[in-house]
């Protein structure tokens, strides 16, 4: 009996023999202060999140004032509101030309595949979502995962296939700068 692959019967590629697209032993520039960049990041991208959550709040607050309590009613909605505006928010601006955040853009950093493709709309839901459940399942402590790998990954980043690199106007500053 032959070995056939899963191109010979038809399933597709399951493991493309696509090598790295960023190599941190030949191309520093790209991962280098990448780490203390993601962490701005997103802390800019959770006040984008958290300031119009923030804001519908104290809509209903006021509203349930005005219709004399029946308005607070609504704020079983904030949950489910956050999580759809936090996922949108992903897709929209990973999805976008930039496959950055508006926090990562501010911190000229951005996300692609680990093969190099830029980032699309599903991709950035994903990883949300991955970043948010193994947080919560794991607890924080799966971010150190980061410190003990050249490209700077997170558990999440492993997970979805991407990778967070410096900006290629950024990761060319930072080659000039080294000669």
């Amino acid at each position: 009996m032959s070995y056939t692959s899963p191109e010979d019967r038809g399933f597709g590629s399951i493991a493309p023999d696509r090598p790295h697209a960023y190599d941190p032993a030949i191309q520093p520039e790209y991962f280098e202060g990448v780490l203390a960049r993601r962490v701005m990041a997103f802390a800019i991208d959770a006040v984008i999140i958290i300031a119009p959550i923030v804001l519908l709040a104290i809509f209903i607050f006021v509203f349930g004032i005005v219709t004399l309590s029946l308005g607070w009613m609504l704020f079983p909605v904030l949950g489910p509101a956050f999580a759809i505006w936090a996922i949108w928010y992903n897709a929209v601006t990973l999805g976008s030309p930039a496959s950055a955040t508006l926090g990562m853009r501010a911190m000229n950093i951005e996300m692609r595949t680990w093969y190099g493709a830029p980032a699309y709309g599903l991709l950035g839901a994903v990883h949300a979502l991955a970043y948010w459940i193994s947080v919560s399942v794991c607890t924080p402590l799966i971010l150190l995962v980061a410190l003990f790998n050249g490209r700077r990954r997170q558990l999440h980043d492993f997970l979805v296939g991407t990778v967070i690199v410096n900006t290629q106007s950024r990761a060319a500053g930072l080659r000039r700068r080294t000669f």
